[in-house]
Parts: C-alpha cells; structure tokens; sequence
C-alpha cells in the first residue's frame, strides 16, 4: 500500500477490494459500490461532522509552545463541550511525522493552556505524557465559537498540502461530533445514495464521535480507540430490524458504525436507540450480532481499524486481503481507496452461507 497524499474525497480512479463470504477476491471501481450491494441491504454511515480538533497555543507556566489535538468528550449533548481529553505535542506542526514530533512541558493538574482566544487548565492525567483532560474556561457558545474560528482540522504528514474544514467534512456530514472525519464515508454522496434507493438498497445514519488514528506514540497508539460517545436514532433502529425481515445485509460503512452498533447491541435488552459510549474493542475474537459486512479504507497491520476486520474473516484471509493491497498499490489513509468486507461464512449467521461457500469450493475443486 501507499499512503494517500491529496486531499480528494472522491478521486475517479478510487478502487474497492470486494472479500466476499466465502473469502474470494475481486476489483472494482470504487463507483460501482451501489451495484456491488444487493438489492434488500442497509448501508449504515456515520454522519458526524468533524471539529477543527487540532488547536496550536502556548503552556503558560513555562512558555513553550504547543499543539492539543481534542481526542474526547463523554456525550454528544451539544453543550457538553467544556470538558474533553486530548492528546499534547511539544512545538511543531503536521509537517513532522507524529512518531517525530516532541513531548509537550511536564503537564501537571491545574496548568494553563492558552489556545488563542479559548484558555483550558489540565484537570487530570490520563496515565501518559500527552494525555490529559482538560476543561476550557468559558460557556459552550464562546467554547464553540473559539474552537471554530482558532481550530484546524488534525492533520498527519502524509498531506502535505494544510487542510480545510469542508476537506474533512462528508457529504452527510451533520451534528459535529468528530475528532478526525469518518473517512469511510468519503466514498459517499448524493448521487450514490439516489444509486441505492433505485436498487433498493435502504440508508441510514448515526452519529459517532469518531476519535484520533495515531498519535505517533506506539504506547498511547495501542490505547486506541479511545471511549466514543455515539447516538442512534429509532429510525435506525427499525431500519435494521427492517433489514433483517428481508433477509437483508446489515452494511456499516467505517469501523465507528461497526463499533457503535456492536456497542449497542451488546448492552442490556439489546440493540435500541438513545445515547451510549463505546468502550470496546472490536477485533478477531469478537462475535459480531449485528454488522454483516463493512466498507472501511485500507488499513495497515497492527492499527485498531486493521484489528477490528479481523472479527469479518480469519487472520488467513485477512493475510490475503493485506497482500492484495500490497501487490496492486492500494493507497491508503483517509483518502486512499476502500475495501468491502462480507463476514465469513463461518462467522455468518445461520447455515445458508455456509452451505453456499461449500458448493463454491466444491465447484472450484472439481475446476481444478
């Protein structure tokens, strides 16, 4: 894989590996997404807005310079914006490789942080040099506006060109809640959408406050995801109950609406809607309930994202979908290209696919 270097949501060579059920490969263009579905799917995307998260400022008590990054906050309530964890560098700017970038001052309880026209003061130690909870000093209307206006998007160093906010905003982008876009959604717009509806395929939306990918530090990095409200309306609830009368696939398009959903459902009385906080870790022992196949970007081995597709396939043919990206240049990021991940057979529900997947073997050896 190569890492995407434009800030282009939509490139027209964009590509999608499909992994099916039974484990097969194919290429497509990332445009015949819709005609990759089957009639009867939901799609189910992330349609949180994102925050212009990264907040450049100064330590007060020692003068040194330094850049926040918003990594958290404990609901979506739209006031609730005083108190949020957050990840610090030293001085610097995205131009540096996070894995370069220096440690901010000693943080301690109690120290200033002014972020242009916003001051925060560290309230707690999270249990690693740059993670910390802070709570900004003013009310929610000059907390927003002040993040607005001084805030830009968080940005790594494979872009090099400086973001702009409508770069890391989706096209369904609505409540902001995001710390980094839910990239996946990317691959979306209108004119797909009005491609699922003709080939009746359902859409819906939740809202997820998608955190930070890396923050260059292989301790804190393993730490990811960190705790992530999210808010899933009854429509989305009875559309995937709709779904499953149907016999349609339940489709999650990032890791946030993967884990959001099996957070959901995992909860006492199941999958309902309201409010929750994702505290899980999705990955190859985890049994999915919920989630039948996801569009995610190409991730390398040993991120968070990357683990969560193991609970799809097997390590083996997660091993083969890696070589694929490797050998035809998939580009990866949030702006790379996309994979399409139905849940093995042997993770399905039921036996149908099973069944399936054995005839398609036993066709392919009888090929042979």
């Amino acid at each position: 894989m190569k890492a995407a270097t434009a800030p282009v949501q939509r490139p027209s060579d964009a590509r999608l590996l499909v992994v099916d059920a039974c484990g097969r490969l194919s290429q497509r263009p990332r445009s015949a997404l819709a005609e990759t579905l089957a009639p009867g799917d939901l799609v189910v995307a992330n349609d949180a807005a994102t925050w212009p998260a990264s907040l450049v400022g100064t330590h007060v008590a020692t003068g040194s310079a330094i850049e926040v990054r918003l990594a958290g906050r404990a609901s979506l309530v739209a006031d609730d914006v005083e108190t949020f964890s957050a990840v610090v560098f030293g001085a610097g700017d995205h131009r540096t490789p996070t894995e370069r970038r220096p440690l901010p001052p000693a943080l301690t309880v109690g120290d200033a942080l002014a972020l242009g026209p916003l001051t925060a003061h560290v309230i707690k130690g999270l249990g690693h040099p740059r993670l910390v909870e802070l709570r900004f000093d003013d009310d929610a209307d000059t907390i927003r506006a002040g993040i607005a206006r001084h805030g830009r998007p968080v940005q790594y160093a494979h872009v090099e060109t400086p973001l702009a906010l409508w770069d890391v905003w989706t096209r369904i982008a609505a409540l902001p809640a995001a710390f980094e876009p839910p990239s996946a959604g990317f691959a979306l717009d209108w004119r797909m959408l009005d491609r699922f509806a003709a080939r009746g395929i359902a859409f819906a939306t939740l809202t997820h406050a998608a955190g930070l990918s890396s923050t260059g530090d292989p301790a804190l990095d393993a730490r990811l995801p960190l705790d992530e409200p999210y808010v899933i309306s009854a429509t989305t609830v009875a559309a995937i109950a709709a779904a499953r009368r149907r016999g349609g696939r339940v489709v999650a398009v990032g890791t946030t609406v993967a884990r959001a959903l099996e957070h959901a459902a995992a909860r006492p009385g199941g999958l309902h809607a309201g409010s929750g906080l994702a505290d899980n870790r999705i990955g190859a022992a985890t049994r999915l309930t919920v989630v039948d196949a996801i569009v995610s970007g190409t991730h390398e081995p040993g991120t968070s994202h990357h683990a969560l597709l193991a609970a799809f396939v097997p390590a083996s043919t997660l091993a083969r979908v890696d070589a694929a990206l490797d050998a035809f240049g998939y580009r990866t990021h949030e702006y790379g290209d996309s994979v399409l991940i139905e849940r093995a057979h042997e993770r399905s529900r039921g036996d149908a696919e099973t069944s399936r997947c054995r005839a398609v073997a036993a066709e392919a050896a009888l090929a042979a």
